[in-house]
């Protein structure tokens, strides 16, 4: 049967998930063990500070299949996806969060999805869990992004994805600086598919995003996939400079028409549009900043990530 002849590779990056490895590989590896068809479980320790490094060689004892790479510090959850990449073995590939928000069991979902012959599956969250803050502002930056980036995905939150080996392989081979994986898989996958899975609550811990690691990576997207920031400044820019004109050309027919006594009554006028002319220059000079930044990141070429050692079940 195909799922016989195909290795399934489970992605999991945890930073500080002591208190919930143990409940997600009880369900976890019931879920694998009942799919009938080989499978590894690779486990990235993105620099822990808790026991987690600890938990993960334990459960090595007892858990055939388990992957454990060790990263030699914090590198952040896109750059630990990008270290189990690269020792993943399997035809097929699903990344998973460690704090079950993303329910095990919805991984046959994906399973079936593959055995039509899709090479990426995207899914979309239903029933979420999270706050409404939290999830009004989830809608607005989906809507937002896949405008502005062209990129056709309606959750770039949702960590339960699949991938084949031949995406794998082009991120691999195309490593890009803070790059957001779902987005980059698009541009190797040749029949994408998008699904609605579970969503379930934080089982233990606390979120490791906080508004300003959400706000960073809603910056990666716009200035790593799209051109339309700087575009934007462009059309801003050019009205700006025109309204400058027209409103410098007023204040001068203004001036001949009513004299001097006229001009000294304008001046405060005169520094709100300065004022909101500056603000605008600094916010070009921001985000053109981002993309010379990004540019100077990628000239020096530093790894991603750096790995520490990896140990497999048996070893």
């Amino acid at each position: 049967m195909v799922e016989q002849t195909k290795l399934l590779s489970i992605i999991i990056p945890m930073y500080n998930e002591e208190e919930n490895i143990p409940c997600l590989f009880d369900r976890l590896f019931v879920v694998l063990q009942g799919l009938s068809m080989p499978f590894e479980v690779v486990c990235i320790n993105d620099g822990s500070t808790d026991k987690t490094l600890d938990i993960l060689e334990k459960e090595l004892e007892k858990r055939p299949g388990l992957v454990v790479v060790n990263l030699a510090r914090n590198f952040g959850q896109h750059a630990a996806i990008m270290a189990g990449f690269s020792k993943a073995k399997g035809d097929w590939i699903i990344t998973l969060d460690a704090d079950l928000q993303n329910p095990p069991e919805e991984i046959p979902k994906l399973i079936k999805e593959f055995k039509k012959g899709h090479d990426l599956i995207g899914t979309i969250r239903v029933g979420r869990q999270d706050t409404r803050f939290r999830r009004f502002s989830s809608k607005v930056t989906n809507w937002l992004v896949a405008r502005i980036s062209g990129i056709s995905l309606h959750d770039f939150g949702c960590m339960l994805r699949g991938y084949s080996r031949e995406v794998v392989k082009g991120i691999l081979e195309n490593p890009e600086y803070r790059t957001f994986i779902p987005a980059l898989a698009t541009f190797f996958a040749r029949n994408p598919v998008e699904i609605y899975v579970r969503h379930e609550e934080r089982a233990a811990g606390r979120s490791k995003y906080s508004l300003l690691k959400l706000f960073s990576l809603q910056l990666d997207l716009m200035t790593g996939f799209s051109m339309w920031p700087l575009r934007t400044l462009f059309f801003v820019g050019t009205f700006m400079a025109i309204f400058g004109l027209v409103v410098a050309a007023v204040i001068i027919a203004l001036r001949l028409y009513y004299g001097a006594s006229w001009a000294a009554e304008g001046v405060f006028t005169l520094f709100a549009a300065l004022f909101f002319l500056v603000g605008c220059q600094f916010f070009a000079l921001g985000l053109l900043g981002e993309y010379i930044g990004r540019i100077f990141q990628a000239v020096r070429k530093r790894p991603t990530f750096i790995l520490e050692w990896v140990k497999e079940s048996g070893d």
